[in-house]
């Protein structure tokens, strides 16, 4: 399914909407979640925790969203956290400088390309305003960080464009309490707030994010001593160096030298084990490695992993080595000590992230899973049961001759196991395509029979079957069907 047909759903059916959208002055890039998204993001988030925080035994922090001005300082935001933008001689619009070439000539600048490139780019292509035609000014840097006054002498600080920095900052205290050993991973669910030039697209660009960031610690000279990478070291991934995706195990991945070392394969081994479980079709993934001018100003190597869409490939994760530049950067500026002791030897940790977008995740996620099913005349939205934001649909075939009160009472059984929807108004076939609609992989009808022999119909999302249960049957078969993998 396509982009508008996830949209329409996302808007019909609760999953997202623009935020303060009665109000004609709402800003752009701010979408909110209704209650079909929420329960989808927490499941999400649940399986997340599973498949990686307690998998590999990790610690998960949150921290303030609003950090002083001597941490970005530190950690470079502030001098390169930036986007190239162009401005309109003629009617002061401002557009950002590679998204706009790449709209009109195809030819795509990384964004951390020298600001000259983008100059040349224009003047050889002839590229006027969109909106005027007029001629732009020079390109310029923007830098994206959301500032904010503190008191009422207003110090200044700001909004934390990534979740990751109080992980660094509390990187000495977490180690020392937690009695951390290397390799750790630190994680972090929250949101992040960027002024981006030109949000669009919903949850595929905005300026208020949800992220789940992971940072490993480990000692940079032990980064192939991982006792772990026999688990995934069948585990295929999609690596694309040059030229279209190579599907190859996490062994031959380090073995071939196109993933570093064993630690790195670990983790991008993961990784695809989780999205895998999240519905995504991982056939359609790929870790693209990412040259000099792609990479972020702090990774020395750098994939991102992206899935093919019917909009483009979106990037879902960073994973980026990030060396020793965030440890050694608040060490200088903070004074503080950063080293730690490693066995017997004194090291001051690098760092693995893997950095994940939560909200095109979601996407991603939704139109993977839409299906139009034009032999039965439905969309389904076939989610993972586990994932599903209504588990089942507690339906009484009519409201009278006492169905309503034994499906009520049902309801009642099943409400605080498992996210359970009741309904008792309209024709049940209508009622089983909203179901069908939202993911529900379950529905339950309590009709005449019910009331004779405690059974009920229960009927599949995906294959349409349905088959007679008796009630106290219903606990056990559904908690078994939604559990997580």
């Amino acid at each position: 399914m396509d982009y508008e047909t996830v949209m329409k759903l996302a808007l019909e059916r609760g999953f997202y909407f623009p935020s303060c959208e009665v109000y004609a002055d709402a800003q752009a890039g701010f979408w909110e979640y209704g209650p079909s998204g929420v329960s989808l993001k927490n499941k999400f988030l649940e399986l997340w925790r599973r498949e990686l925080i307690r998998r590999d035994g990790m610690l998960e922090i949150d921290g303030s969203q609003i950090m002083s001005k001597s941490v970005f300082e530190a950690s470079g935001h502030l001098g390169n956290f930036a986007d190239p933008i162009i401005k309109c001689t003629k009617c002061n619009a401002t557009f950002r400088a590679d998204r706009t070439i790449a709209d009109i000539t195809q030819i795509e600048i990384p964004e951390s390309a020298d600001l000259e490139e983008f100059d040349n780019a224009i003047i050889q292509n002839n590229i006027k305003c969109p909106k005027c035609k007029g001629d732009f000014e020079k390109t310029k840097n923007f830098n994206m960080m959301f500032k904010v006054g503190i008191g009422p002498e207003e110090e200044e600080a700001y909004l934390r464009p990534e979740t990751c920095q109080s992980i660094f900052v509390d990187f000495p205290r977490l180690y020392k309490t937690m009695r951390g050993k290397l390799p750790l991973g630190i994680a972090q669910v929250g949101k992040s707030f960027r002024n981006e030039i030109a949000p669009r697209q919903s949850l595929l660009r905005l300026r208020e994010f949800y992220q789940a960031e992971i940072e490993v610690f480990c000692n940079p000279n032990k980064l192939s001593e991982m006792k772990k990478f026999s688990e995934i070291q069948d585990v295929i991934i999609r690596i694309q160096t040059d030229g279209d995706p190579v599907p190859m195990t996490c062994k031959k991945a380090v073995e071939s030298g196109v993933v570093p070392n064993k630690l790195v394969a670990y983790y991008l081994g993961i990784l695809t084990e989780f999205y895998e479980k999240t519905g995504i079709d991982v056939t359609k993934s790929r870790f693209r490695k990412l040259g000099d001018k792609e990479k972020a100003f702090y990774a020395k190597v750098a994939f991102d992993f992206e899935v093919e869409t019917t909009i483009g490939w979106l990037e879902l994760v960073a994973c980026n080595y990030r060396s020793d530049y965030d440890l050694s950067s608040h060490e200088k500026k903070s004074k503080q000590k950063f080293e730690i002791m490693d066995g017997d030897d004194k090291v001051l940790p690098h760092v693995f992230e893997i950095s994940m977008g939560i909200d095109r995740s979601l996407y991603t996620i939704l139109e993977h899973s839409l299906k139009d099913d034009t032999e039965h005349e439905r969309i389904v939205l076939s989610l993972r049961p586990y994932l599903a934001p209504i588990h089942i649909g507690i339906l009484s075939l009519v409201k009278k001759d006492g169905l309503k009160e034994k499906t009520d009472e049902i309801y009642l059984q099943l409400r605080k196991k498992c996210d359970a929807f009741l309904d008792h108004s309209g024709a049940i076939g209508r009622r089983y395509r909203r179901l069908d609609e939202i993911g529900t992989p379950f529905a339950v009808t309590v009709d005449h029979q019910t009331l004779e022999d405690e059974t009920v119909t229960i009927r599949m999302r995906d294959s349409m079957e349905q088959k007679r249960i008796s009630i106290s049957d219903l606990n056990s078969e559904i908690i078994q069907s939604i559990s997580f993998p």
